[in-house]
Formats: structure tokens, C-alpha cells, sequence
């Protein structure tokens, strides 16, 4: 089992900044990937962005490359998703998720998700 917790969501305004944190513990070792998702009112889940737990490769969607950064601390067992420039489009409740094996399309273990409120 892997448990994962994120932290650091809030409130801020059109173009300001937050860093979200998820801490993975348990089997970390069986952490292939963590992925971030997202999802809005309205809307269907999102994957917004995504790193290789041991080689640190990165994938983001469209509409956060350039703003968003995904980034890992092995010794903390933790991924951070630093978001700047933020838009009142990116209010969601954000969800830190764990991918176990390269072939996996979808997470195995989930945090409980942290809000995310852009105001304009």
C-alpha cells in the first residue's frame, strides 16, 4: 500500500502563485509514477501533470505547460506541483495520484485531494 497526502492548496488571486505538496509513504518503492490531477465543477477529471518517480522524466497538459513545474524530493518522498501565473480556469480540487508499473494508464492510490481557488 501507498498513502499519499497533499497539502498546500488555498485561495489566491488571478496570477499569484501556490506549491502543492503530496507525500507518499508506505511501498514507496513501488512508485512507478506520481501523477497530479485535477477537476473543476462541471468538468471531467483532468491529468495536468505527471514525473517518473526515479528518473524524474516530466509530462504536462497544454494548458499548464509553462506555468506549472513538477518536480520530486526522493529523500522526502514527495512531489511538489509548483503553480505561478495562475487563472481563475485552474479552481479545481487537485489530487495527487500513484501510477505502480510503466503499463499502468491509471493511478492505483489516490490522496484525498486539496482545493485549489483562483479568484479574478
Amino acid at each position: 500500500q501507498v498513502q499519499l497526502v497533499e497539502s498546500g492548496g488555498g485561495l489566491v488571486q488571478a496570477g499569484g502563485s501556490l506549491r502543492l505538496a503530496c507525500a507518499a509513504s508506505g511501498r514507496t518503492f513501488s512508485i512507478y509514477a506520481i501523477d497530479w490531477f485535477r477537476r473543476a465543477p462541471g468538468k471531467e477529471r483532468e491529468r495536468v501533470a505527471a514525473i517518473n518517480w526515479s528518473a524524474g522524466y516530466t509530462h504536462y497538459v497544454d494548458s499548464v505547460k509553462g506555468r506549472f513545474t513538477i518536480s520530486r524530493d526522493n529523500a522526502k518522498n514527495t512531489v511538489y506541483l509548483q503553480m505561478n501565473s495562475l487563472k481563475p480556469e485552474d479552481t479545481a480540487v487537485y489530487y495527487c495520484a500513484a501510477r505502480i508499473s510503466m503499463s499502468a494508464t491509471t493511478p492505483t492510490y489516490w490522496g484525498q485531494g486539496t482545493q485549489v481557488t483562483v479568484s479574478s
